[in-house]
């Protein structure tokens, strides 16, 4: 059984607990601009994730709020936090944490199978969803950007390959990111990922997804066409990541420093 198929086995019990649940009222949401126009910056979409399989335990020496204000001091157009629990020690109410102490826009990055997570996600201060292609089918997919929609979220569609690029498109997803992850191995392909990325029609924002180890690897993404890059276990390996997203920042905006190379 590969990764994906156990965190989905998993997820699927967590959905039903959350039948039934009350809800806080969502806060206003905020608006979500990642597409970069030519001669801009690589937009970063700087991540919270307290484990991951593939990497194991990552910081957590600030706590979530504290971390999400270092990203917004570092330059990062958007913050992608973590929401399961089970795999990642995420947890939705990690949302509001970075809601109350940011004004950047937030992803929530879950395994979202079911319209319940949508609602879960906006009520403590999402702003956009991560919806992955190969956790449901077309029409299930379909039926997620729709529901995200209905919930005032903007869809950001996950694929992996060039045939999921088409639900996602007859969905009018107006985000799509290419994950350079395979999520059963845990594996990175940048060239497949370039690949897929190039193959997204234009008029819609393209996002680079995992992988990114070094401000060269944003240096390099920075001359393909993708819009914007997630940038996750690099920076939760540090302590202080500010830093660390400020180097990122600089190879986004061109700017590539003899340290910042890889020896």
């Amino acid at each position: 059984m590969g990764w994906l198929e156990r965190i989905l086995a998993t997820k699927s019990d967590e959905v039903a607990e959350l039948v039934g649940v009350t809800l806080p009222v969502p806060p206003p949401r905020r608006f979500v601009a990642l597409s970069r126009p030519p001669g801009t910056p690589l937009r970063l979409i700087a991540e919270i994730k307290r484990r991951s399989p593939s990497a194991g335990p990552l910081s957590t020496v600030l706590g979530v709020g504290e971390r999400a204000a270092a990203y917004e001091r570092a330059g990062a157009a958007m913050i992608s936090v973590l929401c399961d629990r089970t795999y990642f020690d995420g947890d939705p109410i990690h949302l509001r944490a970075a809601r109350t102490s940011t004004r950047v826009p937030l992803l929530c990055k879950d395994f979202i199978i079911h319209e319940r997570q949508l609602a879960v996600a906006r009520a403590f201060g999402a702003d956009a969803a991560l919806l992955i292609a190969r956790c449901v089918s077309p029409p299930g997919l379909l039926e997620l950007i729709a529901a995200a929609r209905i919930h005032d979220l903007v869809p950001f569609v996950e694929v992996t390959t060039e045939a999921e690029i088409e639900a996602a498109i007859a969905g009018h997803a107006p985000i799509i990111g290419v994950n350079a992850r395979d999520l059963d191995t845990m594996e990175i392909d940048f060239e497949r990922a370039r690949r897929v990325l190039a193959a997204i029609p234009p008029g819609t924002t393209r996002v680079h997804l995992s992988g990114i180890q070094d401000p060269a690897d944003v240096h390099a993404l920075a001359a393909t066409s993708a819009d914007a890059a997630l940038v996750g276990e690099i920076l939760m390996r540090a302590d202080d990541p500010e830093p660390v997203l400020r180097s990122l920042a600089r190879a986004a905006s061109g700017g590539l420093a003899a340290n910042d190379c890889p020896h």
